[in-house]
C-alpha cells in the first residue's frame, strides 16, 4: 500500500515547520505501507501543481498532509475543508487572498476521507494529545486539503485522503513573543505511527 505524505516549507515569522521535518523524519517504509513525501511551497500558485504531480506520479493509495497550527495544543484531525482563500497573512509569494473560492463554481466543502476517529482513539489510547477539529482555516492548508479532495473526487479513485495539523515545536515556543504550547518531534513521530497504523489497508 502506497502512502503519500506531504508537509509545508517555513512562511511568516517561523524558521522551520514541523510538518517539513516530520515528514522528512519518516522512513521510507512502515510495516506494509511504502512512503513517498513531498514539501510542498507556502505558495498559493505553486502548491496546487506541485501536489497534483506528487498524486499522478506515485499513484497513492493514501494522501495524508500535515501543516502548522500554531497556538494549538493538539495535533488536530481536520474534518472538513472548505472552498475559502481569506489569508490573514501574506503567502511566500508576498501574496494576500481576500475572501476568494479556491474553485469558482466548486463545492463549498470536502469532508475527510481519513478514519479520523479511529486515528483520534489510536492517538489518545498512545498518550498523544489530539482532537478533530472542524476548521483547517482559510490559508495554505486549507487549499491543499481542499484541493486534495477535489483532486482525489475528480479521479474517481478510492484513495483516502486528508489534512492534520500539528502544533509548534518547542523551539517555536520558545522564540515566540507570545505564549505558545508546543509538541515535541519526538512525540509527532510517535503520532504519525500511530495514525498511519490505523489506516484502512487496501
Amino acid at each position: 500500500m502506497k502512502v503519500l505524505l506531504t508537509g509545508f516549507e517555513p512562511f511568516g515569522e517561523h524558521s522551520i515547520n514541523p510538518s517539513q521535518l516530520l515528514v522528512d523524519s519518516l522512513p521510507d517504509q512502515y510495516q506494509d505501507l511504502f512512503l513517498t513525501k513531498c514539501i510542498l511551497p507556502v505558495d498559493h500558485h505553486q502548491a496546487p501543481p506541485m501536489l497534483f504531480d506528487a498524486i499522478h506520479n506515485h499513484q497513492p493509495d493514501t494522501v495524508i498532509s500535515f501543516g502548522l497550527a500554531a497556538g494549538r495544543a493538539k495535533i488536530t484531525l481536520e474534518r472538513i475543508a472548505v472552498n475559502l482563500l481569506d489569508f490573514n497573512i501574506e503567502d511566500n509569494s508576498g501574496t494576500k487572498i481576500v475572501n476568494q473560492p479556491i474553485v469558482e463554481q466548486g463545492p463549498a466543502a470536502y469532508f475527510s476521507s481519513l478514519p479520523i476517529h479511529g486515528m483520534l482513539a489510536g492517538l489518545n489510547q498512545g498518550g498523544i494529545p489530539a482532537e478533530l477539529s472542524l476548521s483547517a482555516g482559510a490559508f495554505l492548508c486549507n487549499q491543499v486539503f481542499y484541493l486534495l479532495m477535489h483532486q482525489v473526487k475528480s479521479l474517481n479513485k478510492p484513495i483516502q485522503a486528508g489534512f492534520i495539523h500539528l502544533p509548534a515545536l518547542p523551539e517555536q515556543a520558545t522564540a515566540s513573543n507570545q505564549p505558545t504550547p508546543s509538541m515535541s518531534m519526538e512525540h509527532m513521530k510517535k503520532a504519525a505511527y500511530l495514525i498511519l497504523e490505523k489506516l484502512n489497508r487496501v
